[in-house]
Order: C-alpha cells, then sequence, then structure tokens
C-alpha cells in the first residue's frame, strides 16, 4: 500500500516551482541557454531540499546540458526526514522559450512514492500520445502503429466532433516532418511548438485548452513527468521509447528495457498518490508568466492531487528582497 502522503506536501511543492520560475524569469529573452538553465537547476535544488521527503530523482537532468547538475538521476533531494518518494523535476519545461522570449513555458515537479515512477536513465527520446478525459477509453495501444488518420478519427468520434474539428500539439522538429504531413492530410489543425514538451501533454490532458491531443517523439524525463499530470486530471496516455541513434538503441537494450513496449500512464506511474506542481515562466494557454512589479512578483501555478482529483490554480504575490533573486 502506498504511503500516505500529506496535503500539505503539495503548496510546499508549489514553492519549490514559484522559486525556480522567479529565478527562471529574470533570464527572460537574454538568449543565454545554458546560463538560463542552470539558474533554474540550482534554485529547484535549493527549494526542493528544504521540503520534508526522502526523495529521489528518478530521471534527472544530466541528460539536458551534458553535464552533471544537482538534479541527476538518483540523487537525493529533500530533508531526508519524511516519506521516501520518486521525484521528477523540469526546471524549466521550455528553456529555449524563455531565452528567445517565446510563450509557453513552466517550471515543474511531479512526486509519488518511492518504485512508483518508472526510471529509464538509459532512454532518452519517447513517442508520446495524450488525450483529455473525453478520448481517454478510445486511446487504445493500437494507436501507437496505427496511422495519425485512424487515431484523429478515434479522437474525433470520442468527442462527437469531426476530424477537421481536432488541434494536436507537435513539437517543431524534423524528425516529425511525415507525422505533420499526416495529420494534415486527415483534415485536422497542427500546432507546431518550438519545445514545451511537458506543457503540450498537460495542454492536451485539460479540455478547452486549445489542444486535443499530442503526438510525436520528445524526452523521456518530460514523458514521465507529463504521466503524473495525465493521470491526476483523469486523461490518458501512451508511451513507447524512441531511440534516434544506434548508440542510444544499444544503451538501452544494454539495460534490459523493451524498446518496443507500449506503456499507458498507469505503468509510468502505477501510484494513485501524485502531487504534481507547476508554475509559469512565460505566459501560455494554461497559466500565467512570471511578472515582475518593482520590488514584487506575480506568479501562477497549477497543483494537482492525483488522489482526490483536486485541482488548484494558485496566484501569488512575492517580495522580490525575501527571495534574494540573482539579478546579474
Amino acid at each position: 500500500m502506498d504511503d500516505h502522503l500529506a496535503p500539505n506536501l503539495g503548496l510546499d511543492l508549489i514553492r519549490a516551482t514559484e522559486l525556480t520560475a522567479l529565478q527562471a524569469g529574470r533570464w527572460l529573452g537574454l538568449g543565454k541557454y545554458e546560463d538560463t538553465h542552470r539558474a533554474a537547476t540550482e534554485a529547484m535544488f535549493e527549494a526542493l531540499h528544504q521540503i520534508p521527503m526522502d526523495g529521489r530523482i528518478v530521471i534527472g537532468e544530466e541528460g539536458r546540458l551534458g553535464e552533471h547538475s544537482p538534479l541527476d538521476s538518483g540523487n537525493s533531494v529533500g530533508t531526508g526526514r519524511g516519506p521516501k518518494l520518486d521525484v521528477a523535476v523540469d526546471p524549466i519545461d521550455g528553456t529555449g522559450s524563455v531565452v528567445q522570449g517565446r510563450p509557453g513555458a513552466i517550471s515543474v515537479v511531479a512526486v509519488a512514492p518511492h518504485g512508483s515512477m518508472w526510471s529509464p536513465t538509459s532512454a532518452v527520446y519517447m513517442e508520446k500520445i495524450v488525450v483529455d478525459r473525453e478520448a481517454a477509453e478510445n486511446l487504445v495501444p493500437e494507436c501507437m502503429d496505427a496511422p495519425a488518420a485512424w487515431t484523429l478519427a478515434l479522437i474525433a468520434r470520442a468527442k462527437h466532433r469531426s476530424v477537421r474539428d481536432l488541434q494536436v500539439f507537435v513539437l517543431d522538429r524534423p524528425r516529425h516532418q511525415d507525422l505533420i504531413e499526416e495529420i494534415r492530410t486527415a483534415g485536422a489543425r497542427v500546432l507546431l511548438n518550438p519545445d514545451g514538451d511537458t506543457a503540450g501533454a498537460l495542454i492536451a490532458a485539460t479540455p478547452n485548452t486549445g489542444a486535443d491531443v499530442l503526438m510525436g517523439i520528445g524526452g523521456v524525463p518530460e514523458g514521465v513527468t507529463a504521466a503524473c499530470a495525465v493521470k491526476a486530471v483523469g486523461g490518458a496516455m501512451l508511451g513507447r521509447l524512441a531511440p534516434q541513434s544506434s548508440d542510444e538503441l544499444a544503451a538501452i537494450e544494454s539495460t534490459g528495457l523493451d524498446p518496443k513496449a507500449i506503456l499507458t500512464h498507469h505503468q509510468l506511474v502505477t501510484s494513485n498518490q501524485i502531487y504534481f506542481a507547476a508554475t509559469g515562466v512565460t505566459h501560455g494557454p494554461l497559466l500565467n508568466g512570471v511578472r515582475y512589479r518593482g520590488n514584487i512578483a506575480l506568479t501562477h501555478s497549477l497543483l494537482l492531487r492525483c488522489e482526490t482529483g483536486t485541482r488548484r490554480m494558485i496566484q501569488a504575490e512575492h517580495s522580490i528582497e525575501w527571495f534574494q533573486l540573482d539579478e546579474t
């Protein structure tokens, strides 16, 4: 049986994403990718370390910049006193959007009881499909190998709409050229985004937020984090490893992972005791970005608790001096 997670844990996680977003927001539009991500990573590590939990990073940050960070896989976070938890983090989902001044970047952390999150540390990329609760029962494993038109027809039927009414979130990557053509040929509309894999899954899983489905290949860490959010809001997700090089495939196979296995969100995170917290860094469909007003800053956050089905939107005003933000 899962250890019971205290209700206040969710607010502790929100404080962590708020602090991270406040730090990341200061780098908006400066064009400094590595500096932006390092600052956010350090801010999130420091914030998580104050939370009463015995946390373990299941899939860390080492794959993002090609260097070690405080949020590497297997590292401990929290005070060490409290429930044993798996922790999935993304200090900035959409770092490129922050440094270029584009919308849709968020700071994310999710937790679940120890041993409940999938942790394929040797893998980098994953193919995903995400839908909301309306289409959840129609998202079957066959969708992963079927033509996009077949999958979109299932989703449209579940939503009592036509395929041409659907909007599909897809990352703007060369590897998705054929997928994009398939979607357009089927008659659906493509929402191309430069980054924001977790945010895209959250948007697709939340009714009436602009996207009806997410399709395509993104990061494995974002896939696990997304599964936590999808499960918490009652949507559905399918995922399968999608190695993009022979070296990645060899690394996957050497650890005994099956690159052909199709996993649902229930397999990506097996527990219902999930907390998912996100704070907007730049403005997006779900969350407003950080706004600075002299000595104060405003944040907009989302807190999901899977066990109770609770969805909280939190607006907060912060003292800049209290947070001691690095404004260099």
